[in-house]
């Protein structure tokens, strides 16, 4: 099961990587609906959180816990919110996404468009804060 995120795990595919360990991966979304909006993956390809073992799930929420709060002293918010949603991509994923309302969290809203380098100076922000 190929994924684009299988791909950006790789390095076939750049990313703006946020974090990285032996077992996960964050890296801003190319197609945010907040400014900051983080995806966090396990490296090993599946398809569904709910089908992760324990172990590994845990520390999958242990990092977006860590990342939430670096995400939340970089951009101005009231909390980051998460998401686990999955029909887009066959690949376990969680988004963390900046709010200051309900609405800020609504997939099908138009997606912010960012540069290269206001994606970079995004992702610098939200490091500087880990």
């Amino acid at each position: 099961m190929t994924t684009i995120f299988s791909k950006i795990v790789k390095g076939e595919i750049p990313a703006y990587k946020i974090y990285e360990d032996d077992d996960f991966l964050a890296f801003l979304d190319v197609f945010p609906i907040a400014r900051g909006h983080t995806l966090v993956i396990p490296k090993i390809e599946i398809d569904n959180v709910f089908d992760m073992d324990d172990d590994l799930y845990l520390r999958f929420h242990f990092i977006c816990k860590k990342l939430a709060r670096g995400i939340a002293k970089a951009i101005p918010c009231i909390r980051v919110g998460s998401a686990i949603v999955g029909l887009e991509i066959p690949h376990a994923h969680i988004h963390l996404v900046p709010l200051n309302s309900i609405s800020d969290l609504n997939f099908e809203k138009e997606k912010l468009k960012f540069s290269q380098e206001e994606f970079e100076e995004i992702a610098k922000m939200i490091v500087s804060k880990l």
